[in-house]
């Protein structure tokens, strides 16, 4: 009689021990996706302050380009345009 129980014993600590050691392996296998996440977030994170910049830098870029100022003075130096005179305009309802 007594060699059963020590017989269910021995099989309880057996799949107490092997239980734990798959907790074991899963809080490994957890921690390593949870790293290689942060380190994947941390990288966009940098990629995006990137993009922030250069798109900052675009902007400036695009108001310096499309400044009324340098419109007008292109329109008159490259396609010698020039504002019409009041007698020059035609209003068309």
């Amino acid at each position: 009689m007594r060699g059963k129980k020590v017989s269910g014993l021995a099989v309880a600590i057996v799949l107490l021990w092997c239980a734990c050691l798959v907790s074991a392996l899963g809080v490994v296998d957890i921690t390593h996706q949870v790293r290689r996440d942060t380190d994947q977030l941390e990288s966009l994170r940098r990629e995006s302050a990137e993009l922030q910049v250069q798109w900052g830098q675009y902007l400036l870029e695009q108001s310096t380009w499309a400044s009324y100022a340098r419109v007008e003075k292109k329109a008159r130096d490259e396609l010698n345009m020039h504002v019409p005179q009041a007698d020059q305009i035609i209003l068309v309802e």
